[in-house]
């Protein structure tokens, strides 16, 4: 209980200080690096005392759970292909949506992690694919498929031709159809997490397919010449169960 009031206290504080509307510059090595996250800003306090942080190894504690109604319905539209220095970003158009409990999340922006972040038994993916959606409410629904070398994936394949090859360059829009990135199988693993970038605010219930989806590797190479690595450091799961939710 102590460390969810120190984490909304430091939310609280980022919230009402002048400061604070232009958060500090992070990165995934250095002095500036995950392990330093929560030094940089008052804001950020949560990546170091949150006790729901992610990402997590999928392996071990888990609960075979019934089907949850989960709908992922995602439509074709332009999505602007952004290089936000940290990631490959494309930015969604509105009316895509993924349903939980029959309450809608509107889908945002789609991005990726080169390895995976998540792992199962301390092994990595090539990469991960994170589709986050919110409510009104700040709620966020993040759906992530692993990706791993193979035959090209046109998607992908589409959003790296597009991609800025330096940070804050013109963004290009391009036409895509979100569900191309989806496996076949919908099998899953559910649980409550958090942002695994700055604030690495706790509010986030992670939907991580089990079944990846293969990739060009050239496509792979251009993602890590351009961005190099960006995987947060795998997160203590705690108390925390995981839900394996069939296909």
């Amino acid at each position: 209980m102590a460390g969810h009031v120190q984490i909304l206290m430091a939310a609280l504080a980022a919230a009402f200080a002048p400061s604070m509307l232009v958060a500090a510059p992070w990165h995934y090595e250095g002095a500036a690096g995950p392990a330093h996250w929560a030094d940089l800003d008052p804001g950020f306090k949560a990546c170091a005392i949150g006790t729901e942080q992610s990402p997590i190894d999928l392996a071990g504690r888990d609960v075979a759970a019934g089907a949850d109604g989960m709908r992922i319905a995602w439509a074709p539209g332009a999505f602007k292909i952004v290089n936000n220095g940290h990631t490959i970003e494309a930015e969604a158009p509105a009316g895509s949506t993924v349903t939980l409990g029959g309450h809608a999340f509107m889908l945002e922006q789609f991005h990726f992690h080169l390895p995976s972040e998540h792992v199962t038994d301390g092994r990595h993916a090539a990469m991960e694919v994170h589709f986050v959606h919110k409510d009104a409410a700040g709620k966020v629904v993040v759906v992530a498929v692993m990706m791993k070398p193979g035959a090209a994936n046109p998607l992908f394949h589409a959003v790296m031709a597009a991609a800025p090859a330096t940070a804050g360059r013109p963004e290009h829009e391009v036409r895509l159809d979100p569900r191309g990135l989806l496996p076949k199988t919908r099998a899953r693993y559910r649980y409550e997490g958090s942002l695994t970038t700055p604030p690495c605010s706790e509010v986030v219930d992670w939907q991580v397919l089990a079944t990846p989806v293969t990739v060009a590797a050239a496509d792979i190479e251009r993602f890590h010449a351009i961005i190099g690595e960006n995987a947060r450091p795998v997160q203590p799961r705690g108390r925390r169960f995981v839900l394996k939710v069939p296909g």
